[in-house]
């Protein structure tokens, strides 16, 4: 299923390498992930979110702030029972892997920009067959998955359109109106909310939204400075103010919108 990203012919499999007919050659690392990300391809040095954004990313995930989110979007892709599945944008694989407990039987890719995250996402999911690549250039044959699972990664509608096999379902998690209010009220005068609008993607038929609130209520500064690090508004906080806010444990609404989509 993997495409040469440099000449996007396929790759195949020999012993621990993928090669295409162009001798292009891609190793699997030694943790079970292959990188098809060429440097020619990256915006930076070390693309994707920092080693300080994944470690918080990680610790607030796994102390269980959304499992909510993660059994809803489990439901939801169990209704469908796709055969084949991409986690675009998977991270260090916490939302992989609850996918892969719904779905055991299921062939589940996962695709990240970020090298770092995705050797951690392979050393905790050797069932799971992950890659480090650009959301823009995904390196996967055309009409390769039933279904694709996008949590608040980019992509391109094009990108969407070509991996999903035709009757093929999109699955999206983006932030509503008051997601994360508390934390925006800490830092702008004035807070503008995310827009509840249903994206329209071209040849893709929106089917269902689910919208899903609850409020985290914290005992420990940490998660609540765990949850500022990994989100982009961590950039507008410095360290003291950081700490400050996190030891008020302050209440934080949490506000999720979670669309399904058809490929015509």
């Amino acid at each position: 299923m993997y495409l040469c990203p440099l000449c996007q012919q396929p790759l195949l499999l020999t012993a621990k390498q993928y090669q295409c007919t162009n001798r292009h050659s891609f190793d699997i690392a030694r943790e079970g992930y292959v990188n098809l990300l060429p440097v020619q391809h990256k915006n930076s040095k070390d693309p994707g979110d920092n080693k300080e954004m994944m470690q918080a990313r990680r610790a607030f995930l796994q102390a269980g702030w959304y499992a909510p989110l993660a059994q809803a979007v489990s439901d939801t892709i169990a209704k469908l029972a796709p055969d084949t599945l991409l986690d675009l944008g998977c991270g260090e694989g916490y939302y992989t892997a609850q996918l892969k407990r719904a779905l055991p039987d299921t062939l589940i890719f996962g695709v990240d920009i970020s090298k770092a995250a995705v050797k951690f996402a392979a050393k905790a999911n050797s069932d799971i067959q992950l890659s480090v690549a650009s959301a823009y250039q995904l390196p996967f044959a055309d009409n390769s998955f039933a279904a694709i699972v996008r949590i608040y990664a980019p992509s391109k509608p094009e990108e969407l359109q070509r991996l999903l096999k035709p009757q093929g379902y999109l699955i999206t998690v983006s932030p509503g109106p008051q997601h994360l209010l508390e934390i925006k009220q800490a830092v702008y005068d004035e807070v503008q909310l995310h827009s509840d609008a249903i994206a329209e993607i071209p040849m893709l038929t929106h089917l269902t939204r689910q919208r899903l609130q609850f409020t985290l209520r914290f005992e420990k500064a940490d998660d609540v400075a765990a949850l500022i690090q990994m989100v982009p508004l961590a950039w507008k906080f410095s360290a003291g103010q950081k700490q400050q806010f996190a030891a008020t444990l302050p209440d934080i609404s949490v506000d999720f919108l979670l669309d399904v989509y058809q490929k015509a």
